[in-house]
């Protein structure tokens, strides 16, 4: 009897420990997502609807007064002309990269991956030192005759944005670099042997395939652009205030959370705004469109 028992015993499958599942495996990604950023956003969205009384004014007092309207107007210029410039500038800096030998392009981006680890505050305050009327800058243009007098630099726009454009270039250069770089240069060489100049193979073969680089690293800049605070609070001033610079004063200063939160919920609706356009207008450039 105990010989059948252990018999019996030892034909029986062995049990082993059942693995999670569906919707299981990703259960703790969800949990994170939710704790850190999508509670943040409601508690934000309430605040703006219910303080300091219930209801939609601080949206309506936002949208409404032409001080805060000219504020969104600073941020979208300046984050528009920050992008274009970059691009200008960002598209020859990877082109010349993705073309020139390894051993310097290695260096070049090693100078380029340099500037984005250096601290922020400490490039900013470099460039206050440089634009200021007294600064490197003037001084070579006063030398070299282009110039009579300083020219303002500090706290306007045109600082801003010569500020910026240096913080966003590697952001929108890197996306480019790794898009020309799968180019095949037989393309190119096909087109140069079918007659085409260089300006035409630039314009209809190199730029077309180059537009997910382009449309990702836009994006990417302008986005970050709108939300950027730092740069634009040391070299442009109260005359030239941006949004993050609104919503920090909300914030901090008049302590005021309803009208910080309906200011940065406005921005959030418009970066989800952009990247909605760009998954509907540029789908089919992205690299796994169809």
């Amino acid at each position: 009897m105990s010989q059948q028992i252990i018999a019996g015993a030892a034909v029986q499958p062995v049990s082993r420990p059942t693995r999670p599942t569906g919707l299981a495996w990703i259960m703790p990604a969800l949990a994170f997502v939710a704790l850190f950023f999508v509670v943040p956003v409601a508690l934000l969205l309430l605040r703006s609807v219910l303080e300091p009384v219930p209801g939609f004014g601080n949206y309506a007092e936002l949208l409404g007064s032409s001080t805060y309207l000219r504020i969104f107007f600073n941020t979208f210029l300046v984050s528009a002309v920050v992008t274009a410039v970059s691009l200008a500038i960002g598209f020859p800096v990877a082109w010349a990269l993705a073309i020139m030998p390894k051993k310097l392009a290695a260096i070049v981006f090693a100078i380029l991956l340099l500037s984005m680890w250096t601290n922020l505050l400490a490039r900013t305050y470099a460039w206050m030192v440089l634009l200021q009327r007294t600064g490197v800058i003037n001084k070579l243009l006063m030398s070299i005759g282009l110039i009579d007098k300083p020219l303002a630099l500090v706290n306007n726009l045109v600082g801003v944005t010569i500020g910026m454009v240096y913080i966003m270039l590697p952001f929108i250069v890197l996306p480019l670099y790794g898009v020309i770089r799968k180019i095949d240069p037989a393309i190119l060489q096909a087109a140069a042997l079918c007659g085409a100049t260089r300006w035409q193979s630039l314009t209809r073969v190199l730029l077309p395939l180059a537009v997910p680089g382009m449309v990702a690293g836009a994006l990417m800049v302008f986005v970050m652009s709108l939300g950027y605070f730092v740069t634009p609070a040391l070299l442009g001033g109260t005359a030239n205030m941006m949004l993050a610079e609104l919503i920090a004063q909300f914030v901090q200063s008049l302590v005021n959370w309803g009208m910080g939160g309906a200011a940065a919920l406005v921005l959030l609706v418009v970066t989800l705004s952009l990247y909605a356009v760009q998954l509907r207008f540029f789908r089919d450039h992205s690299p796994g469109g169809r």
